[in-house]
């Protein structure tokens, strides 16, 4: 019923953070194909293209992202109260939910897609080929958001093996159809976006079979009609306990897709070639680092399983390993990236000032992310300590003071000033990460001095 609040907290946040790093590391990888394939075109205009269009994906997957986080702690903490039936409601609530979001998502980008990428920079043949991507891509956003929330789902109820095998679908499929799309059928930067909208839908169909086997599991008969995928039972409860969660924790994630954006649109104002370099940086910080991702996400069910059954002694080792863990891997990647600064512009063609770009971050500020490691750890507590509204601040607070007002203040008084984009990101993440690591760390400590006097009495 609630597999972590028993056996070793180690072995559990292992475990978890091992099977979602598989699933994340290789879409993570086929997103980074996805560049390469694109970059063969030599055609820098299509690379650009990619960064901008990806940044608008990025938004929507932060929008579905935040409300399938809520499912998972939600799913995770009436697990722990061994209340599978109210888990269960509250996952078709969500789903619901999730995919009428993305049907909205999609009516928006279909629309608008050439306003919004000159919005965010785009011109001439970059807004072009950009905008055939995103409307390609688009198409499938009600079923990436349903595949997010089954997919937490299934880690709230502690199955991060069964989670795993959605995004592992995901990014098989996407890599054999990439280039066949590409170059094959000759599609370019459009057959991209094919292949991962075919994506999409495979990952869903895998993870409403995956989500009905283990209702089959739970309530028998009952559990394997469809219907326990999509019919709650008591909708309006189910919605009145994931708001309050959900939206802070939506709205924390939104932080993300804007800062990266704002970073693209800043490197765009420098021409195509640095627009180019920062879609590099991107893909390949979360290629180096991506482990964090599902870290924050191994975490998460474990600190809300013991939170729910009150073992705060556990809640708080799980988060001094997650720190751990998240300091070691990152420093590791770090190192990576600095062995391998002098090959990567050059296997994505990138020269001149675009090639220094990256040479910079992957030697100098990519030791930010350490800090930003143990911010994701650190979100992953607030989250499921019913304290969803400081990962909001904090995320909004990177965005804005770790991010934003760095970058235009370093861009003025860098040389060149495209480098002061690398240069007040980093500082500003670094500054970030550690007060929320601090006052997450206070939070737990707090609440597990409370239990025990409550215990005590």
């Amino acid at each position: 019923m609630a597999p972590f609040t028993h056996g070793s907290i180690s072995r559990h946040l292992i475990v978890n953070t091992l099977m979602g790093a598989i699933g994340l590391m290789a879409l993570f990888l086929v997103d980074f194909a996805d560049l390469w394939f694109v970059s063969q075109l030599h055609d820098v205009d299509a690379t650009a293209g990619l960064g901008l269009a990806g940044a608008v994906g990025f938004f929507h997957l932060s929008l579905a992202l935040g409300l399938a986080i809520a499912t998972g702690a939600r799913v995770a903490i009436h697990s722990g109260r061994r209340e599978p039936r109210r888990a269960r409601s509250i996952a078709a609530t969500a789903l619901g939910i999730g995919m009428g979001m993305g049907v909205a998502f999609l009516v928006i980008v279909w629309l608008g897609a050439e306003i919004i990428l000159a919005m965010m920079g785009g011109h001439g043949r970059t807004q072009e080929l950009g905008a055939t991507y995103l409307r390609i891509v688009g198409a499938g956003f009600p079923l990436q958001a349903g595949t997010l929330v089954v997919s937490l789902a299934l880690r709230g109820h502690g199955m991060p093996g069964k989670s795993m095998t959605l995004t592992l679908t995901s990014a098989v499929v996407n890599a054999i159809l990439d280039p066949i799309f590409i170059f094959g059928f000759h599609m370019g930067l459009a057959g991209a976006g094919v292949a991962t909208l075919t994506a999409f839908v495979a990952s869903f169909v895998m993870g409403l079979f995956q989500l009905r086997h283990h209702y089959s599991r739970l309530f028998g008969a009952a559990g394997r009609a469809w219907s326990a995928l999509f019919r709650p039972d008591d909708r309006r409860a189910d919605v009145k306990a994931l708001l309050p969660m959900a939206i802070p924790i939506t709205l924390a994630h939104l932080a993300t897709p804007v800062m990266t954006g704002y970073m693209l649109a800043v490197a765009a104002r420098f021409g195509p070639d640095v627009a180019a370099a920062m879609t590099v940086v991107n893909r390949v910080a979360v290629v180096a680092f991506g482990v964090t991702f599902s870290l924050s996400g191994a975490v998460g069910p474990i600190i809300g399983q013991n939170f729910g059954a009150r073992l705060m002694t556990r809640v708080r080792h799980a988060y001094e390993a997650g720190l751990l863990f998240a300091g070691g891997y990152t420093l590791v990647g770090w190192l990576v990236l600095a062995l391998l600064a002098d090959r990567l512009p050059e296997a994505f063609g990138l020269s001149g000032q675009a090639a220094d770009f990256v040479e910079l971050f992957c030697r100098i500020t990519a030791a930010a992310w350490v800090f930003t490691g143990g911010q994701f750890v650190a979100q992953a507590a607030f989250n499921n300590l019913e304290n969803s509204r400081l990962s909001m601040t904090y995320n909004w607070g990177r965005a804005i003071f770790g991010t934003i007002l760095p970058v235009e203040i370093a861009i003025r008084v860098m040389d060149p000033p495209a480098f002061g984009i690398l240069w007040g990101a980093a500082i500003g993440w670094a500054l970030m990460g550690l007060l929320a690591t601090l006052h997450a760390w206070s939070i737990i400590r707090r609440l597990e001095r409370r239990v025990a006097a409550q215990q005590a009495a």
